[in-house]
This record gives C-alpha cells, structure tokens and sequence, in this order.
C-alpha cells in the first residue's frame, strides 16, 4: 500500500456540549492499558467467567455503529463506556489483516511456516516476523487511531530502519494507514501488519486514550495554553507556520474557521456518512495493474495479474466490499490498454494468457452482479459502469475475434421479437449485463438456498418443467450456464450452504433431463433414424463455456465432498458445520456427485463453436475437467456411476456425443473417451471398447451420407448441410483421435477379436496419412517389445495400417514418405516371408516402381533380411525369384529409373539379366536419355561387358548435343570414357563412333581432347581389357576415321572463333588469343595445317579489321 507520510485529515468535527472549561479538571490527565476495565479482548476465551453486559453491548456498537451515531444518540456517554467501545472497534481478526497484506489467503498465510523464501518475502510474514522480534514500540492509541514505531533491523546492505506507523480504524476495520517507510505497493507494508498484529494480540499492553478531542474539554485555560505552547516548542520547525496561521483565523471574527462549529479530530471516529470499508490504495492497484499490462505477459506480469483476480473473489468471500471497487479499478485499466486499439487496427488478434484475463474479468463480474444481497442502487451503479465498457469499440468480443451467434439463451430474461434475439456484439461484459436483470425473490429458489430439508413428496407432475422429482427432491429449471452462475455467485460471496443445496438440485435435474431425453429417444428412435437429421439439442456446450458451468459445480460438489467423510464445511473461523446429505442417493456422496456431474458434461452433444479461441478453449477445459477427474481414485460406487453414465451416453441418441446420431459439426468425444475407456478397461472391457469404438468418429472429415442411406448403424446427419466449418482446432482433434486408437491398440494386444475391430474402426474413421502411419508403429512397438515374444497378430495389425498409408500416399507428395517405405519392409520382416513376398507381388498399389526396387526389392535381397528370418536354400531362391520378378517389371514400367536397378538385382540370374539388358536396349530408343545410358553403360564395362558397354555408349551418343560453347558440360567425361572404350575395343569401334561424337560435339576444346587421346595410343590397346585386335600401329591422321575427326575439330576451331568475335569485349582479348594458340596446335596436326592456319588468320585480318586492338594482338602472336 503507498503509504503516506501524512496524516489524513480528520472526517468530522467534535463538540461536546455540556463540558465546560472547569469541568473535572486533570481527572483523566492520566492513561490507562486498554485491557484496565472489563474482560480484555482475549479473556474471554481463556477464562470461565462470562462477558460483562457492558462488553457484550460494547462489542456490537462497535462493530455496526459510526462513533458519531453514539453520540447523537446520547447526550453524555460515560468514559467507561467510551472505553469499551473505542477498545471493541479495532479490528480482532487477523484473516482480514492478512488479506490486505499478502497475495495468499488469509487461512493459507497464519498456518504456514514461512520457510518458503516467496513467502518472508511478504508483507505479512515480514509483519509477523518484526512483531516476534521485539521489533514493535511506542504503541498508543487514542480514540480510533494506533500510532507506533517499528525498527526495521540493520542487514549486511541496509542500516536499521525505525518506521513511524499510524492506523485509523472504525467498526472493525482499518480506514487509513501511513508509514514513513515510503513502501509504494498495493498492500500494507509489513510495519503496518507488525503494528496491528501488536493491537490483536497483545491489547492489554497498549495504553488507550478516549478521542484528543475528550481530553481537550477535560482542560482549562491555562491546561490548554500549556498544552498549545509544549506542543509547538517540541515540534516548532514543522508546525510553528501552521500554528501562526491557525491563531491569526481564530482572532478574526469573520473567518471561514470561526463559522464551523466545533473541530476536527482525527481520533474521534468516523461520521455517519462515512463509508465503512477497508484501506485501499486505489492510485496503487491502477498503477500495478497498469504496470503488470505494460509488460505484455512478460517477466510473470500474467501470474501477478491472476493473483490480482483471486484477490477479489477473496475479497468477495470475505463480502468485503473492496472486492466490487478493486474489480473496477483493475477493469478501468484493462480497458485503457493502448494495445486494444492497435490490435483492432491490424486486425490481429490478442495472445492466449491475455484472452484468458479477460475471460475471469467478465465472470468476475458476472459473481458480482449476481450478489444475492447487494442492493438495487448498487447494481443499478455496476449495470451503468458495464453498459459504458461494452459499448467501447475496442471491447473484446467473449468468442475472441468472432461475433456470436447465439441467441439470449437465460430463460428468465424477458423475451423480445425475434430479431433482437440475435446478439452479433456480445462482448465479455455481456453476460453480466444481461444477469443484472436475474433476481433471488423466487420463492422455490429461496426454499431451495435456504432449507436442507424442503421435499414435497405429495408432488405428482411429472412435466419437463416441474419443480420436484418423483422423490420429492427440488428441481432448479433455468438455463444451465445462468444456474451454475448462480451457484458460483454464493460461493464467491461466502455462501457454500447455499451454493451446494442450489448446485444438487441443479445436478439433480441434469439427472433428470438425461432421463428424459433417453426416453424420448427411444420412443421416437425408428423415426428420428429413418428421417436422418433432427433439431439442434445444444447451441451452447456446457465444457468451455464462458461461465464454464460444469467447472462450477464440479468444484463446488468436490470442495464439500473433500472438506469431511461426514459432509461437513469449514466456515472462516475454522468450526465444521454440517450439511445435509438427504438429497443423495444411498451410497452415494458429493465426491460421487461431483463425478457424474462431470461425466454428463463432457458426454454432452454440442455444435463445435465459431473462431479459434473458443475451440482451443473447449479442448482446454475439456482436458482441465478430465485432468481433476484423474486425481480420483475409483472406488465400487464411482465405478458403478462410471458405468451407468457410460451406458446413458451410449444410448442416448442425438442428446450424447456418444449416442447413435452424430452432428456432423459436434465436438468429437475422442480426448473423453479415453479417459472412459481406461477407467472402465479393469472393471468391464466390452463397456470400455463400446465407449472408444463409438468414440472414434470424426464426421467433418467425411462426406454426408444421403438420408436415403442407412446401411450404416452411424450415419452422419448435417444440421446445416450449406455451412463448411472452420475447425481451427482439427490437427489437435486428428492427434487426439489417433491416441484413442493407440490406446486401444495397446489394450487389445493378445486378443484378435478385439484386435480387429479395433483395425476396422481406425481404417474407417481416421483420415489422416500420417495418424495412421504413427499408429502403424505404435501397433508394432508394442507387438516387438523386447521383454516379450513378437505377437503376431498384432503385427499383422500395424503391417494392414502400414500398407494403408502406402496406397493412401502413393501419388500424393509426402516428405516422410521414404521413411513410411522403409518402416514397411521392414514390418513386413518382422511378419515374415510371405508378408514380404504379399507386398513384392502387389508393388503397382503399394509403390512406385523407383520405390519398389531401389529399397524394397534391395532391401528384401540384403544378407541382413536373409539372416533376420532364417531362411535355407530354397526360401532364398524364392524370395529373390520374386524380387527379380518385381525389379524387371518396374523396368518395364519406369526404365529411366529403374533399369540400372533391376540390372543390379538380376546379377545372379543369367536369364533374369539378359531380359533387364534386353528391357534397357527396347527403352534406349525413346525411353531414356544419354545420362542415364551412359550410367549403365559404366556399369556393364564395370560388370566386364565391354560390347555392351559400347552399344549403349554407341545409343548415348546419338542423344547427346554438346554446342561449341559447353566446354564443361557434365557430359564430357561420358564421352571421352566412350571414345576410350571404343579405342580400346578396336579400329572398327573406333571408326564406328566418330561420326556419331563429330555428330553430337561441336565443342572445340571437347574435340581435339579426343583427337589427342586417340593418337597417343594403338586401337585396342588403351584401356581395353579383353581386346585381341590390337594392330601395334598409330592411327594415322591422314585416313579415316581420325581424317574426319580432325577436320571437324579444325572447322568446330573456325566456328567458334567467328562465333566468340562476334560479341567479344576487350577483358576477354587474351583470353581469345590463347584460344587461337590451342587452336594452331591442332591445325598443325594435318599435313597442311601451316597453310591452313595461315590463311584462317589472313581472313580473320580482313574480316575482323575494325577491332584494330585485337588484330594487332593476333600479328603480334601470329604474324
């Protein structure tokens, strides 16, 4: 709390008539301890005598009567009697103290050691600290004001501290507090907690004095004067100016002091127009909460927030009401935050812990308003405060970032046209509004908060909206949200009584529509499945709703059902009360109760709401509810409740998420379901198989069946068959689909009945490639455990899914898709040889033929999968007889790619191989390009098959064009390694495959590399290994085939030389000569190639004259 050093001015003027100046001169000139007449304040709970009546109605003046009352009342009040009642109106409880000086509840904060190191930190536990230290003195109080000091101890860092602390206090309440410690914080300083600890506990040690103002009329003239000059002398330098300007009002006739009768008094008590609450810094708490928002959710300012939040419903509790104004303080600054307006400017929606805030500030004021005892001119002040924030254009929308659709569903609220039903704006505030007109005065509603023991057994109707059960037990009939509102309301304002009679009756009747409704479903089932779609049950789902109606009433059963086995609560001064169980069921208990009210929630059919927040908002709170649930353990009657709900949800029909009759829009049952199933998976499995085979169906992603069509026992009905949802929220729901498989996978390993089924279902209902494919690995994780013999059935489970995503990925792009083909083989090992030999017979709708051969056909053949399954002579045989079958199929389907594979696979089989050779030759015609001809031609050589290699060289190059300026195409090496090899086998290969390289390469470079090469040499003799035509001689250059070489060598140097000048810059000159240099090398290589050169420069003179720079460069080298 900011702390000022100044004292307040006193609220109101004193005046005592009937006191003159020589009245009782000196009489109370001396002081007395607080606890000097009548029981202390502790006495009476540590002695046998009873209360004096004087401290009985000294008491409770203090606690509802302003001072100032008392003494408009009664003429003269006797000092005694001052004294009971100034000693009675401190506060006696330390809950609230605490409240105001830490984060934690008050209960939380006096039972706990404090060892935690967050926990000294706090105001509270530092107070307590300094009081049991001895670090409190000078403590007096006068009137309705505590002063003190308190000694901070030095520290290795900080020199000790001696704070001046005062507190004014009325009706039990501290008013004001100041502390020159200089603490700026929303709660106290920890040397206002350690004073006024110091008054609770130890009030028989601080002197009490009446009011200043008493003592003063006590005095006479001359007291007065001495009092006046003492107190000025002592503090001269602070109040000398003041005390001058005081004297010069008084001495003046006609001053605005002389026209007030009486004088202030700041320890005279609070007036009767004072508002009776706690001190709260209200520049303070703006400040935080300004601070906090500043830090967009950094540095834990979204935790500091929340603490904010639980603040007031502690307040609240507590029925303080600063929880209402320190609610509207924090909302203030909520709403002036600069980043609403920059958010709606870009369009760009607020961060997920931000949205959350504004959610618990809307249902904070929903708890307000919905104060049972608050009067009609405060709410009529709170409804003007909501009215003005929801009409700010900035004030976010209670969907998120998408306008509602729903209609005013609070039944209670007065009903207008059709048109005003529709709420687009409905913003976080608009709830709120909306319950300001909900009253309390209904007599059924009171009989039911009030009474633990109102029954009507004489009741008969059985209608859907009666007030009784057939038990005679109360029913609360408003819409669910709006009633569960209701209960949270008394719980926040410290009814819990009131709130669990209100939430069982509200329970009571869920229990009782599920009845209904499974009733009216069965009468009317042959005709709601033969006509296909009904109306919508359920707008509004109750799990992730914004009032979050089953949380409410969950935690409400809970709280009671943990506070005592007998049903008792706690109330705030720790006493257990006892509360009725007679609106149970024999056996059953709130624990039980809280349960199945929570299993009716979550199996509720619900419409899958608009916009990202709200359905990330129901998997939230969906996963919250089944996280408490899981911290339950299952005893015999939760079981039975688990098992009674789970077979209401199966036959409930259109008013389940589990029922038959599935919207295509509702929200799916897979994250409940799981948790159905592996709660009733020990105590009845076929149940539990029920629920999450039920529960799998994702109908959004399937295509609506025609309503002629009921050859399936689940047909999908569209509620609104135009509308194509947006499920933000779909991959979330796909994974959580997918553990609900897995799970059962895993629970139905060793049985192949279940097994499957289980299969059946996730081929049926998941559509995802990549859901599937984790749960082919999870099957075969959990069937090849190492602990364990493989079971195979489950094998043959994850093998089918495996193959599944194969043909669904199969001509779709898939990054893991090479993965998933590995991951296959190898299951289909693990299953066995005729798994393996199953997918090579049917490749073409598994594989593509790349696919097919290059891992699958490989990998089957491999010594590792020989080795894996076992297999002798003849398993092998056969097996890589169905491999080369499946490699020379893909070769004829995909020769480009396949062809060198299926050449490979078939090395072992002569007929298999000279088929692949003779697919490769049909293909090389058309199919194929020169890379990959010259990629297997490489192989042949290296497999010793020179001719063959040849051939497919001799193919190559007829598909092959080198330009005069691809010197270093990629191809290069392919053709000289060709030139090589037909040299090597002989003249006539050589003779053969030059026409076909002057052909194909115009490259000049290319070319007179190859010329080189073939006359360093003897044919035959180069690089051939099995060549027995080697003539011994060098090819001539004067005769075929190197005479053709050589001329198109020199005439590919003439052209690209024209070709390089015709664009040729001055950086590129030395460049060209050094061309020309190379190119003279091979013109001298013929017999005439002097003159041939020769005259090839003369032309390039003549032609090329204008680039003089050049030609002069050329003369210079060449002459």
């Amino acid at each position: 709390m900011a702390e000022r050093v100044q004292q307040p001015p006193a609220k109101r003027l004193c005046c005592r008539p009937g006191y003159g100046s020589t009245c009782r001169q000196g009489q109370r000139a001396a002081g007395a301890p607080c606890g000097s007449s009548g029981a202390t304040q502790g006495e009476s709970s540590r002695t046998q005598s009873p209360e004096t009546l004087l401290d009985i109605a000294a008491r409770k003046v203090a606690e509802k009567w302003p001072f100032q009352r008392v003494e408009e009342r009664f003429e003269r009040i006797p000092e005694p009697v001052q004294r009971r009642i100034v000693y009675w109106s401190f506060p006696r409880s330390e809950r609230e103290i605490c409240m105001y000086s830490s984060f934690n509840t008050g209960g939380e904060e006096i039972g706990s050691s404090g060892e935690s190191g967050d926990e000294t930190r706090l105001p509270f536990r530092r107070g307590i600290a300094l009081l049991e230290s001895g670090c409190v003195d000078n403590v007096l109080q006068v009137g309705f004001h505590l002063s003190g000091t308190v000694r901070e101890p030095a520290t290795p860092s900080e020199p000790e501290l001696v704070c001046n602390v005062s507190v004014s206090f009325d009706r039990c309440k501290i008013t004001a507090v100041t502390c020159s410690c200089g603490n700026k914080d929303i709660f106290y300083c920890a040397h206002v907690v350690a004073l006024s600890l110091y008054r609770v506990r130890k009030p028989e040690q601080v002197k009490l004095r009446l009011p200043i103002s008493e003592t003063l009329f006590q005095m006479n003239r001359d007291q007065l004067q001495k009092f006046v000059q003492y107190l000025i002398t002592v503090h001269h330098t602070d109040v000398l100016p003041t005390a001058q300007k005081l004297a010069d009002e008084i001495l003046s006739q006609n001053s605005e002091i002389n026209q007030v009768h009486g004088a202030p008094d700041p320890t005279a008590g609070a007036s009767v127009d004072d508002e009776n609450c706690w001190h709260l810094d209200e520049e303070q708490v703006q400040e935080q909460v300004k601070l906090f928002l500043s830090q967009g959710g950094y540095h834990g300012s979204g935790k500091q927030l929340n603490l904010l939040f639980s603040k007031v419903r502690e307040m609240l509790k507590m029925r303080d009401s600063n929880g209402a104004r320190m609610l509207t303080l924090i909302t203030e600054q909520f709403m002036g935050d600069p980043r609403l307006a920059l958010w709606r400017q870009q369009g760009t929606a607020m961060t997920d812990k931000y949205r959350q805030l504004w959610d618990e500030l809307g249902a904070l004021w929903m708890c307000i308003v919905l104060n049972p005892h608050c009067k009609p001119e405060q709410k009529a002040f709170w409804l003007r405060q909501l009215r003005r924030w929801n009409s700010v254009d900035v004030c976010p929308l209670e969907d998120g970032n998408h306008s509602s659709e729903l209609t005013n569903l609070t039944n209670v609220l007065p009903q207008g046209p059709a048109d005003s039903l529709t709420r687009p704006h409905r913003t976080v505030f608009t709830r709120a509004i909306e319950a300001c007109d909900l009253h309390w005065q209904d007599p059924h509603l009171q009989n039911i908060i009030t009474e633990d023991h109102y029954t009507n057994y004489c009741y008969h109707e059985n209608l859907d909206s009666s007030l009784f059960d057939t038990r005679g037990w109360p029913l609360w009939h408003e819409h669910v949200p709006t009633a569960c509102a209701r209960v949270d309301a008394l719980r926040s304002h410290g009814y819990p009584k009131e709130a669990l009679r209100l939430a069982i009756a509200i329970v009571n009747t869920l229990r009782r529509q599920q009845k209904k409704q499974l009733e009216l479903f069965r009468s009317h089932k042959k005709e709601l499945l033969n006509r296909g779609i009904t109306s919508v049950t359920n707008l509004e789902g109750w799990v992730g709703h914004p009032l979050d109606p089953i949380g409410t009433l969950f935690s409400t059963l809970m709280e009671t059902g943990r506070g005592s086995e007998e049903g008792t609560l706690l109330d705030f001064s720790g006493n257990r009360r006892h509360i009725t169980q007679r609106f149970l069921e024999e056996g059953e208990s709130f624990l039980s109760l809280a349960v199945e009210t929570a299993l009716i929630g979550l199996g509720q059919q619900r419409v899958m709401p608009d916009g990202l927040y709200a359905q990330e908002k129901v998997c939230r709170n969906e996963e919250q509810l089944l996280g408490k649930l899981q911290e339950i353990d299952l005893n015999d009657m939760l079981v039975k409740i688990f098992r009674k709900q789970a077979v209401l949800l199966l036959e409930a029909g259109p008013y389940s998420g589990l029922g038959e009759i599935l919207y295509r829009e509702s929200v799916p049952m897979h994250t409940f379901a799981k948790f159905l199933f592996t709660s009733l998976l020990p105590h009845d499995a076929e149940l539990a198989y029920r629920i999450a085979l039920r529960a799998m169906r994702l109908p959004v992603l399937e295509s609506t069946n025609p309503s002629s069509d009921l050859s399936r026992p689940h047909h999908i009905v569209s509620v609104v068959p135009n509308r194509y949802p947006r499920w933000f929220t779909l991959s979330h729901i796909e994974t959580q689909q997918c553990e609900l498989a897995s799970t059962m996978l895993t629970a139905a390993k060793g049985d192949a009945r279940k097994l499957e089924t289980v299969l059946e279902s996730i081929q049926k209902n998941i559509h995802s490639s990549s859901h599937i494919f984790k749960l082919a690995q999870d099957a075969f994780k959990i069937a090849t455990l190492m602990d364990s013999l493989p079971d195979l059935t489950l094998l043959k489970v994850s093998l089918e899914l495996g193959l599944q995503v194969m043909r669904m990925t199969l001509s779709t792009l898939n990054w893991r898709r090479r993965e998933m083909v590995r991951w296959l083989v190898t299951c289909a090992t693990e299953v066995g040889v005729f798994a393996l030999d199953s997918i090579m017979q049917n490749w073409f709708t598994l594989f593509t033929p790349t696919e097919a051969t290059s891992v699958v056909a490989s990998t089957v053949m491999s010594n590792s999968t020989i080795v894996r399954l076992h297999l002798d002579c003849h398993q092998q045989e056969n097996l890589a007889n169905s491999a080369r079958t499946l490699a020379l199929q893909c070769a004829m389907k995909d020769p480009q790619n396949c062809a060198l594979s299926a050449l490979t696979l078939c090395e072992k089989d002569h007929n298999a191989f000279e088929t692949a050779y003779k697919i490769v030759l049909d293909a090389a015609a058309t199919g194929m390009n020169y890379t990959q001809l010259f990629t297997i031609a490489r192989y042949m050589e290296h497999r010793g098959y020179p001719a063959r290699a040849y051939k497919l060289a001799t193919l190559a190059m007829t598909h092959l064009n080198l330009s005069y300026n691809q010197d270093t195409h990629p191809a290069i090496n392919d053709v000289l390694w060709a030139c090589a090899l037909s040299h090597s086998l002989g003249k006539n290969e050589l003779a053969a495959v030059i026409p076909l390289v002057v052909k194909s390469v115009k490259c000049a470079t290319v070319l007179s590399d190859i010329l080189r090469r073939c006359t360093l040499t003897t044919p035959g003799g180069m690089v051939a290994l099995h060549s027995r035509r080697n003539s011994g001689k060098l090819m001539s250059l004067d005769k075929t085939p190197l005479r053709q070489l050589l001329d198109a060598t020199i005439g590919a140097y003439i052209n690209t030389t024209h070709s390089r000048l015709t664009h040729i810059s001055p950086r590129h000159y030395s460049e060209f000569i050094e061309f020309l240099s190379k190119a003279r090398e091979t013109f001298l290589m013929a017999h005439d190639g002097h003159i041939q050169f020769t005259q090839f420069i003369d032309n390039l003179k003549q032609i090329y004259k204008g680039k003089k720079k050049l030609m002069m460069l050329v003369r210079e080298r060449f002459g």
